[in-house]
């Protein structure tokens, strides 16, 4: 006996019908007393079943559904119309999905053979049988040209212009399969033909195959323009943040130098360039200039994009005011007035900014610190941003493009009762101030600040309370809210919140004999979750591993258990690269030495929900990992020579991984060792405090009076 998938709703009924829309009940009633009803249908109830189970119902309350249930024509049965009347009951029939896939490989067997086609393809030669219903049901593209008239649309071959004939053997492929099958080098004009026959669904997976995989530092020029001409954001964001981050290798590049006018000053009207000096943009504006003749015209609107005012006097003298271009066009002489301080200042005095890795933890000459620190990868320099508005010791901090948030820790170093704090400031990097915002409901330290869907969450965390809830932060209205009862420790997978080391507010019974809180788990969010790893194995109850993954949905508050981490660690540092979650170091249990450092880098996949092992590095502990320009950072934390109980030394080297070539290598050199710190990527000025022989930068860019005023 074959199972069908009923949708029941009463078609062609009176306005006065459509008041008592059929229940279920009242529809199987209906059909077991009346058949005559049943007749005129053409149900066999030796032969058709009614699956209650997959029945649905038009239970609208008489609204727009059920209207347009009523405008709708018979439901064909058998080939044939059926003739209802008042009183009678509309039966679709839905095959299960399995059906409509052998309807598609058996229409996918009839292309193959060329069987019932009834149109060829022909592109370059190459010829490629089809038939029209199947290419109109994915292409609005073909179903215009089959549908609307056109000579095509009669036409037995129809011509392909433009498109390579792999592409279109892929497209047609997918057409029938849903399964796209080409390779790397085919993947930009595959992803030009979904844009011209407008296949959306391929059309997003080749843009998001190519932001990941193809976009480098020698093709991102190219990239930029094809994908800003076939309209694919991601691709042009990507392709735009590798030429500013490379732009001293890019701006000698041919295609570089052969952009139009528009597209020359996108690129250098940005903030984000990545050049040590202004000098080095005048220069490109000048390779550009001498590669065609007819680029003079256009200089000036070059011109206006380039920051004269941040360009040193020597090199604006003798360089810039000395070219003919310049003298010649009444446009250009205005800009170096401005930058002389002859005109006020307009946008071409603001600096560039770029990405630093700032840092803020307790060094091994101190405990807790005010000290606010930045190191950028590109220079490997290190500078004091701005002194904390603070002292404390294990605070957590989150960052948004040029705003930092910083909260919680101990106000007083040293004193674990009735140390914490609950106070959270706000730093703007544009004017380096600190802004006092609401306090979070629960005081606490040695927890976790993650930005999720526009919403800050502090996460984890010691305090008087011992296990402290989760809380939700609104920066447009400066309010903390608590997450329900909401607890790591109740949905992690263990009795309470023993995920790491001895709390230092109120113990708490776990049932296994000792007392811990979350503080060495690692929290980061990603596609709408926030993401749990790991914990102290060797205290759970029962013999938990310390490898175990969680997620939590804020928005339904449920948690949901995945695959555990190959290696059960604590106190390692985790963070989001390109979707997937890395987890780095930490200390794991040995059966013959006890606690030893890890070397070990694990990646999680959500789409797969598995870990895979990558290239070690050189190990360390309560450090930090951040992404920067898409590599990932480690800094401080502690390396241990043997095992735990042996003499251990705080890591002073900088290490940074690549995820293209699966290697890591030496970054630089903190200029202090730090213990348990905190890092994050904050966007800067990059030009902070340059020092103009003519005009006044530092007096707008920079703080004026006592800082301490600021707080």
């Amino acid at each position: 006996m074959r199972t069908y998938t009923y949708i029941l709703s009463p078609p062609r009924c009176t306005s006065a019908m459509a008041d008592n829309i059929l229940d279920l009940d009242a529809a199987v009633a209906c059909q077991r007393e009346s058949p005559k009803v049943a007749k005129r249908m053409r149900l066999d109830t030796d032969h058709v079943r009614l699956d209650t189970d997959h029945v649905r119902l038009d239970t609208d309350h008489a609204g727009p559904a059920a209207q347009e249930a009523c405008s709708s024509p018979p439901c064909p049965l058998g080939g044939a119309d059926v003739a209802l009347q008042e009183g009678d009951i509309s039966v679709r029939m839905t095959p299960w999905g399995g059906e409509r896939d052998k309807i598609f490989d058996a229409l996918n067997r009839l292309r193959l053979d060329r069987t019932l086609c009834d149109v060829i393809l022909c592109c370059e030669g190459q010829e490629v049988p089809c038939h029209r219903a199947v290419l109109a049901s994915f292409s609005p593209y073909f179903e215009a040209m089959f549908t609307s008239g056109m000579r095509e649309s009669t036409q037995d071959r129809v011509t392909i212009s433009g498109v390579e004939p792999h592409t279109i053997g892929v497209l047609v492929n997918y057409a029938y399969t849903g399964v796209v099958c080409t390779t790397k080098a085919h993947m930009q004009a595959l992803l030009a033909a979904s844009v011209m026959f407008d296949v959306a669904v391929v059309q997003k997976e080749c843009c998001d195959y190519m932001v990941q995989h193809v976009v480098d530092i020698n093709n991102c020029v190219e990239l930029y323009c094809f994908a800003e001409a076939h309209s694919c954001e991601g691709l042009q964001t990507k392709s735009m943040h590798y030429m500013e981050e490379h732009f001293s290798v890019v701006y000698q590049q041919e295609e570089f130098l052969s952009l139009s006018v528009e597209r020359l000053t996108e690129v250098l009207s940005s903030d984000h360039l990545n050049v040590p000096e202004e000098d080095m943009v005048f220069e490109a504006a000048m390779l550009w200039l001498d590669k065609c003749p007819t680029h003079k015209q256009s200089f000036g609107q070059v011109l206006e994009h380039i920051r004269l005012p941040l360009i040193s006097p020597s090199y604006l003298h003798t360089v810039v005011e000395s070219l003919d271009v310049v003298k010649e066009q009444q446009g250009c002489q205005r800009f170096i007035s401005e930058a002389k301080g002859e005109q006020p200042y307009s946008n071409t005095a603001r600096p560039r900014s770029t990405t630093v890795i700032v840092v803020v933890g307790e060094t091994r000459k101190r405990k807790g610190s005010n000290t606010f620190d930045s190191f950028d990868p590109l220079t490997e320099e290190w500078r004091t941003v701005e002194d904390l508005p603070m002292k404390t010791d294990s605070p957590a901090m989150v960052a948004s493009g040029s705003t930092l948030y910083l909260a919680g820790g101990c106000d007083r170093p040293g004193h674990f009762r009735g140390s914490d704090t609950s106070d959270m400031w706000r730093f703007d990097a544009q004017n380096e101030k600190w802004m006092k915002m609401a306090s979070m409901k629960e005081e606490r330290a040695c927890f976790s600040l993650v930005m999720l869907d526009g919403y800050m969450f502090a996460v984890g965390g010691w305090g008087m309370g011992g296990d402290c809830p989760i809380e939700r932060y609104d920066p447009s209205t400066d309010t903390w809210e608590v997450m329900g009862e909401d607890r790591v420790g109740a949905h992690y997978g263990v009795d309470s919140c023993d995920l790491g080391v001895e709390t230092r507010g109120p113990k708490k019974d776990t049932g296994a004999g000792k007392h811990y809180d979350p503080s060495s788990c690692d929290v980061v969010a990603l596609d709408g979750h926030l993401y749990f790893i790991g914990g102290d194995p060797q205290f759970y109850p029962d013999n938990k591993p310390g490898g175990l993954l969680a997620k939590y949905n804020p928005k339904t508050s449920v948690w949901t258990q995945l695959a555990p981490m190959q290696i059960p660690r604590t106190d390692s540092a985790a963070c989001v690269l390109n979707g997937k979650i890395y987890v780095t170091g930490g200390l794991y249990k040995h059966e013959e030495y006890g606690k030893v450092i890890a070397e070990t880098v694990e990646c999680y996949n959500p789409q797969t929900d598995r870990w895979t092992m990558c290239a070690p590095f050189g190990g360390r502990y309560k450090h930090s990992a951040v992404v920067d320009k898409g590599k990932i950072y480690v800094l401080g934390g502690t390396a241990i020579q043997g095992n735990y109980d042996d003499h251990f030394r705080y890591a002073r080297m900088i290490e940074c991984y690549c995820e293209e070539t699966d290697t890591w290598e030496k970054a630089g050199e903190s200029t202090a060792a730090r213990f348990g710190i905190r890092c994050v990527s904050l966007k800067l000025p990059r030009y902070h405090g340059y020092d103009f022989e003519c005009g006044d930068y530092d007096a707008q860019y920079s703080p004026s009076g006592d800082s301490n005023d600021e707080w």
